[in-house]
């Protein structure tokens, strides 16, 4: 739902799959970096490769993003801190109005000093409707944001949205070297400029992005000097270039990291998450979106098995964008494995078994396509499973993999194997998730689920000021959901990193679908310290 951006599952979609040969074809570090990283130098290898830099138009929306700081970060507990700002905001007029005041005597990489108008200058272009950002309805609060000297900033909501502050990690871009250039091909979106801890100092798409520390950077200059983020789309070629020292860590799927268990020189880091896995139901296909197979689907599948065999035990059965942890949760919104329960409500609907096993109603097979991101071992599997439990209820769903360029235009009426998740806020998934209004607006709402209710309470939800008003407002999305599931959602993944043991202190946060440069155990490498 995808990763990775600006949207829960959008973002994962950012690039699709590369060739095992092309993506094994050099060392990530480059000639000066051979295999893997020195003492001051870190390769990471990850999956996905973003489209752009630029904050503008997504990048790095939802923090550590590393070329770039927001007004605020997040901590190892997720809390907020203050980064650009001096400190948190300072709420007033009912939750309308946050006042911010800038952290003194920063600068951005080319020396500029960095200012107010720079944070006014970036929210108002995302806003700007010529602006090719998928996520900025994610900013639909905002009514005005504006500059009281150097060091102020005051951002005026048209209705009090709780979790505004969340927004602010959103990565701020110098006015200087952005403005007077195409916000949407302009060459900031792979040159960019930040006060982050690093510098980019190349990309070569489909391969690698290269950093090295910035010696400027407010917060003191980072001990790992150079940084290389590996694109590596297939999970086995990862864990083969782990394995033969050309990466330093690298996330990978649990059948495969537990293969360095018995490696002395490596560390396994677990990270918890909110990242799903879910089976899109297309509103638009006369199978899945008949209300009787959504509900048979949802009581046909087996989490538990998933979790078990899939996931090896690191992940929790899933049944909707909010784990079952979350104090978000709805409870009671558990569903059951129920398969004799499934085929009751498929009978009692007219969907009664053909000759070879597939039901049919009123001339039409229950069949459909599902969709997987080629080279994503772990969705294929989700899949496979998926596929199997759904034949047992008697509907055939036909797997295929593909470039997300092949998938994107089958999405009205094919099913995809989805994922996505944002651990910051309810609003954050749910509402790009499920509201009619994005129903296919780019990887939002990839169902094109339309429930009335449902959109009633999400926007309930994101306008409350009130806590408890918010939570009512998210049980009902989630009872709803339930009751017309628009999505068969499967499981929720924990992360894993495997990582050589050379750093101090490794740790990770609660991550999102989005686990690219900012998430892992590198969320924070600027603060890294070398074991002696």
């Amino acid at each position: 739902m995808t990763a990775r951006s600006v949207r829960g599952m959008a973002a994962t979609a950012m690039a699709g799959v590369l060739v095992a040969g092309a993506a094994a074809c050099s060392a990530p570090g480059g000639g000066d970096g051979g295999a893997g990283g020195g003492k001051d130098s870190l390769v990471v290898g990850l999956a996905n490769e973003p489209e752009t830099l630029s904050p503008l138009l997504g990048y790095g929306k939802d923090g550590n993003s590393k070329i770039f700081d927001g007004l605020l970060r997040r901590d190892a507990a997720m809390k907020l801190q203050p980064a650009l700002a001096a400190g948190l905001p300072k709420v007033a007029d009912d939750g309308r109005t946050y006042t911010f005041t800038l952290r003194k005597g920063v600068k951005f990489s080319d020396g500029e000093p960095f200012t107010a108008r720079d944070v006014v200058f970036t929210y108002r272009t995302i806003l700007d409707e010529k602006t090719n950002n998928a996520a900025k309805g994610e900013l639909d609060a905002i009514d005005k944001v504006t500059a009281e000297g150097d060091d102020t900033v005051v951002f005026t909501l048209k209705y009090p949205y709780a979790p505004f502050a969340e927004r602010t990690v959103l990565p701020i871009v110098p006015e200087h070297v952005a403005k007077g250039q195409d916000v949407n091909s302009g060459s900031f979106n792979t040159a960019p400029v930040g006060t982050g801890p690093y510098v980019l100092t190349g990309w070569s798409k489909g391969e690698k992005l290269t950093f090295k520390a910035n010696p400027g950077y407010w917060g003191g200059e980072p001990k790992v000097k150079k940084l290389t983020m590996a694109i590596i789309k297939d999970d086995d070629v990862r864990a083969t270039r782990l394995r033969s020292g050309d990466l330093d860590g690298a996330i990978l799927p649990p059948n495969l990291a537990k293969g360095f268990k018995g490696d002395k020189s490596k560390v396994t880091l677990t990270a918890r998450t909110t990242d799903f896995r879910g089976v899109t139901l297309p509103t638009a296909n006369k199978v899945t979106g008949d209300l009787a197979v959504r509900r048979a689907l949802d009581l046909a599948v087996d989490r538990k098995a998933m979790v078990d065999k899939l996931l090896e035990g690191a992940g929790r059965a899933g049944y909707g964008p909010v784990p079952t942890d979350s104090d978000w949760f709805a409870k009671g919104t558990e569903r059951p494995y129920d398969p004799e329960k499934a085929k009751k409500l498929l009978d009692d609907a007219g969907w009664r078994p053909g000759g070879d096993g597939v039901r049919e109603k009123d001339g039409q097979r229950a069949s459909f396509t599902l969709w997987f991101p080629a080279g994503d071992k772990l969705r294929e599997e989700h899949a496979l499973a998926f596929a199997s439990d759904a034949k047992k209820a008697g509907i055939e769903v036909k797997v295929q993999s593909g470039t997300w360029e092949v998938i994107e235009p089958r999405m009205k009426d094919d099913a995809v194997l989805a994922g996505g998740g944002n651990p910051a806020d309810p609003d954050f998934d749910l509402y790009n998730l499920l509201h009619s209004s994005l129903a296919l607006n780019g990887f939002n709402n990839m169902a094109a689920y339309s429930n009335p209710d449902v959109d009633k309470a999400l926007e309930e939800g994101r306008r409350s000021g009130d806590k408890a008003a918010r939570k009512d407002a998210y049980d009902k999305v989630q009872r709803g959901l339930a009751d017309n599931p628009g999505y068969t959602f499967l499981t929720h993944v924990d992360h894993l990193y495997v990582m050589k043991d050379g750093w101090k202190d490794l740790s990770t946060q609660v991550e999102p679908h989005d686990h690219g440069l900012g998430a892992g155990p590198w969320w924070n490498v600027e603060d890294w310290q070398p074991k002696k």
